[in-house]
């Protein structure tokens, strides 16, 4: 009989895929125990081992996340704050970085790279450091409890501009030097050649600013005291704070609250793995 010789290179791939499934399972598992126990009563999500198929269905436990302990339906306008404060940082976040990346990278003028140097400086200070600062002056804005207040800190982000100009430095001279011969003023070309080809960096970066808005936590806590104008991360920790806390619900809670991410992703995921893709030939 032959001896049967398995190539190095095949033993590599079923290393490689291994791995990958295994790291697959450490996100998907989550992900399924938030939907199934979504739809479980209490008393089976603390069963162990845990039942990944429920004897009853407990699909009220959405309309009680929906209606709230006090029936005030508060959630739904919490979702509203949420949209509206992530929507508009995305927004601000994309046009501005888009901007000014595209003049550090096609502009020449004295001082550029120390421009870019402090700007990225900033990336180190966390937002702890000036989380005090940036309160005081809200306060002495008066814009506590308001969405202005929520989202003029986050208008724009130096991982921004540098996402933005790394990408835009790619950016051919050519098509913007005929664009200028042509007649085109400098607002004519960003709107109509620089930001029509910059699709993925965009869709890649509007996801990021939306995840980190929709997530956030710390700020709307400080910022933020009246019930009306809370987001969502402070619903969900007021919720698990309370005395009775139903795990159905909250799971339930936790799933209306992933949606938009997951709609956010499935519509821009095509530019997004095409920026990935994109970043990793030219890393």
């Amino acid at each position: 009989m032959n001896n049967i010789r398995i190539s190095p290179l095949r033993i590599w791939d079923v290393l490689i895929w291994s791995f990958l499934l295994v790291f697959a399972m450490f996100i998907i598992v989550p992900l399924l125990f938030m939907i199934t126990a979504s739809i479980m009563p209490a008393t089976e999500i603390m069963k162990l081992p845990y039942p990944w198929i429920s004897k009853t269905f407990q699909w009220q436990n959405y309309w009680f996340g929906l209606r709230g302990a006090d029936g005030s339906f508060l959630f739904l306008r919490n979702i509203l704050n949420s949209l509206i404060v992530s929507s508009t940082v995305t927004f601000t976040t994309v046009i501005l970085s888009a901007l000014s990346g595209y003049g550090l990278a096609k502009f020449k003028f004295k001082g550029r790279n120390m421009v870019f140097i402090v700007m990225m400086a900033t990336m180190m200070i966390p937002f702890e450091v000036i989380m005090i600062p940036l309160y005081m002056v809200a306060m002495k804005m008066r814009i506590q409890n308001t969405y202005l207040g929520l989202i003029l800190p986050f208008l724009t982000t130096a991982f921004g501009v540098f996402m933005m100009r790394q990408f835009l430095i790619t950016f051919p001279d050519e098509i913007l030097d005929a664009a200028r011969i042509d007649g085109g003023g400098e607002i004519f070309i960003f709107n109509r050649i620089v930001l029509p080809n910059c699709g993925p960096a965009i869709a890649t970066l509007a996801i990021l600013t939306f995840r980190s808005q929709w997530d956030n936590l710390l700020w709307p806590l400080m910022v933020v005291q009246s019930e009306e104008m809370k987001t969502i991360p402070q619903y969900i920790t007021k919720y698990m704070a309370e005395t009775h806390t139903d795990e159905g619900i909250m799971m339930a809670i936790a799933v209306i609250a992933s949606i938009p991410m997951f709609i956010l992703f499935s519509t821009m995921s095509k530019y997004f793995i095409n920026s990935t893709l994109y970043s990793s030939i030219k890393g």
